[in-house]
């Protein structure tokens, strides 16, 4: 079939044709936003789950949701190495400029500029990837303390103080908040606790992996009452048939209800995965039903985009002694596995592992579900590391 009109897209972030099987959670954030804007109480919200689950599609549509809704919104991700500071400063300034610009935010807005060039000047040492243009002079006493707890404090206020003053408020999207280090993770929260507090209109939606609610835990003992934790899984069986079916019959396509079934047995599920399956179905389809044939000889292609792109580009980074540890786990299938276990498959004691193991959870490849376990952050790891390192020669080194 024609590959210019094939619908499915695979890709980081990049939104499906069908994004099935997430209006509840669409709709906690949209009332979440609405009741901050209104002056009301709300938790901010932080979508967690395994790579592959649709977090950022999840994000960038309810900041869509929330822009169509007069929401002033920012957008950042945090990558790992960068300090939430260096991240916050420069897409706050494009937002307190939106604001400057209508009438009835506008001093509020320079307030928060000076606020901003304050907070900049005091905190650039200790952050030193801190670069923001700076709009007007400092204001003294404003956010300029060097205390990223209290200047972040005094920051988020004034901006959300603008917003307020036009009739709305502020909400921050943030993604793969696990990567922020925990110290100013623990500032975020107690400047939006202080916010929420004085019924300042701003608001966090953010997203992670599964580590994250322990991370915002042990960052503040309160973070679990500030912020609901809604667990983002692979799509039931209904969501991951339309995600699959209605992009293609939207073309007049259809497939044989057998070829769908297979489609999901392969990928569990997962919204990434169904868009890679969907997408090879359709190119090696000689048109409408796409057959079980065509599922199983696309699933080739769809394994082998998967290997290339999805799997490699994270096993890329990593040492070989982290390659031998997840190589060990593989060995013992999905996951999650008992430390202890993992460490004899590689005939090690356990506090020998200990270091590679948190070094795989600072990389974001593995979390820890419950005490003395570790599982993979991605799904479908162990087939892709028992593809590429066959037999027993990884043991080795």
């Amino acid at each position: 079939m024609d590959p210019i009109a094939n619908p499915y897209a695979p890709g980081a972030g990049a939104p499906p044709p069908e994004l099935a099987g997430r209006d509840a959670l669409i709709e906690q954030v949209r009332i979440a936003t609405a009741r901050i804007r209104a002056g009301r109480q709300a938790k901010s919200v932080l979508l967690v789950g395994l790579r592959g689950v649709g977090k950022t599609v999840l994000l960038d549509r309810m900041r869509q949701d929330a822009e169509a809704a007069g929401m002033e919104t920012i957008r950042i991700e945090a990558p790992e190495g960068r300090s939430l500071p260096a991240m916050l400063a420069p897409q706050l300034r494009l937002a307190l400029l939106r604001l400057s610009r209508r009438d009835k935010a506008k001093d509020l807005a320079s307030r928060g500029l000076r606020a901003l060039a304050g907070f900049a000047k005091s905190l650039k040492l200790k952050y030193a990837d801190l670069e923001v243009g700076i709009d007007l002079d400092p204001e003294p006493g404003l956010a300029d303390n060097g205390d990223l707890e209290s200047d972040l404090l005094a920051l988020l206020e004034a901006a959300a103080r603008a917003a307020q003053a036009d009739g709305t408020a502020l909400v921050l999207f943030v993604d793969e908040l696990q990567y922020v280090p925990e110290e100013q993770l623990a500032s975020l929260v107690t400047a939006l606790h202080r916010c929420a507090q004085q019924q300042v209109p701003v608001v966090l939606v953010g997203a992670g992996l599964p580590s994250l609610p322990g991370q915002m835990g042990r960052a503040k003992s309160y973070a679990e009452r500030l912020f609901a934790f809604p667990f983002i899984g692979p799509l039931d069986a209904t969501a991951a048939r339309d995600a699959i079916e209605v992009p293609a019959a939207a073309l007049g396509v259809r497939f044989e209800p057998a070829a769908t079934e297979a489609i999901l047995q392969a990928t569990e599920g997962y919204p990434y995965f169904l868009q890679e399956w969907g997408k090879h179905a359709w190119d090696v389809a000689k048109g409408s039903p796409i057959t079980v044939a065509d599922v199983e000889r696309a699933a080739r292609e769809a394994v082998a985009a998967l290997d290339e792109s999805f799997f490699r580009v994270r096993f890329d980074r990593l040492t070989l002694a982290e390659k031998r540890y997840l190589r060990a786990m593989a060995a013992l299938g999905p996951g999650p596995h008992r430390s202890g276990d993992i460490a004899d498959t590689l005939g090690r004691k356990v506090t020998a592992m200990g270091p590679i193991r948190a070094q795989l959870i600072d990389k974001g490849m593995v979390w820890s579900p419950n005490h003395g376990d570790t599982a993979f952050t991605v799904p479908m790891f162990d087939a892709y590391l028992r593809r590429i390192l066959p037999g027993e020669d990884w043991r080795e080194g």
